[in-house]
């Protein structure tokens, strides 16, 4: 489902084979800060576990899982999982789970990690966190924008930073 404005901290995941960077709101969901990373070992499940443990902590009450599309804004198997994963958080914590196109997320979190002077080896976990934030923030500004109708309601959105659909 798609953000009905409502209030409450909202938690992002970038979802991903290895890691999933994680995001979260203030309670006024304004601002996006990075939260943690989990990561997984190969051939594990994806760490549904530790996310709803996540949203208990922090009394989140909606749920954004970037949906990770192809260049031509296909799902492909990566989208599956996600879609796979975002559905089970859903089920099990009985929130929203909205997908956001996360296309190129992890791409500017990298640019503006290097930009910084950051090795890309020493900060896989940060980086992933920070495409979670950029994650959020985009959904975050989306919503605001729609119930305003104010900047950045385009209507539809581009790579990167546009919606999907929810689960």
């Amino acid at each position: 489902m798609a953000g009905d404005g409502g209030t409450g901290r909202v938690l992002a995941v970038d979802w991903g084979q290895r890691r999933f960077g994680v995001a979260l709101s203030d309670p006024t969901r304004t601002i996006a800060q990075p939260l943690t990373t989990l990561e997984r070992r190969p051939k594990q499940r994806a760490p549904v576990a530790r996310v709803l443990a996540l949203i208990l902590q922090h009394h989140v009450t909606e749920v954004v899982v970037g949906l990770p599309l192809t260049p031509e804004g296909e799902e492909g198997e990566a989208a599956r999982l996600a879609r796979a994963f975002g559905e089970a958080v859903a089920a099990r914590s009985r929130l929203s789970v909205t997908f956001w196109d996360e296309r190129l997320s992890t791409a500017r979190a990298l640019r503006a990690a290097r930009a910084a002077g950051v090795r890309d080896r020493d900060s896989r976990a940060r980086i992933d966190q920070m495409a979670a934030v950029g994650i959020l923030q985009g959904w975050l500004d989306a919503q605001r924008a729609r119930t305003t109708g104010g900047p950045g309601d385009r209507g539809t959105a581009g790579p990167g930073d546009g919606g999907v659909d929810g689960a």
